[in-house]
């Protein structure tokens, strides 16, 4: 299953490492990724691959939420289905 994870903070030394390595820690594979600085603002955006996380979708979004909170990043993660079915025209 595929899905969107965003994450904006005030930028800092290390998001990107620290992210991808909660990621990669559980088994998420990144398809896709951007990435900006908006002044001293950042903003990443993954397209993920979440089919061998061993976490359910519910238990991978707080987990997200609340490691991403130790460095004040918002992390948010949503299925590419419904992401896909909300900007359908």
């Amino acid at each position: 299953m595929k899905a969107i994870v965003s994450v904006f903070a005030k930028d800092a030394k290390g998001i990107t490492a620290f992210v991808t390595g909660m990621l990669a820690e559980k088994e998420i594979n990144i398809l896709d990724i951007s990435q900006t600085l908006m002044q001293e603002y950042f903003a990443m955006i993954m397209l993920v691959d979440i089919s061998d996380c061993a976490l359910s979708f519910d238990e991978l979004s707080e987990f997200l939420k609340l490691r991403g909170a130790e460095r004040a990043l918002d992390i948010h993660i949503q299925r590419s289905d419904i992401f896909e079915a909300m900007h359908r025209i």
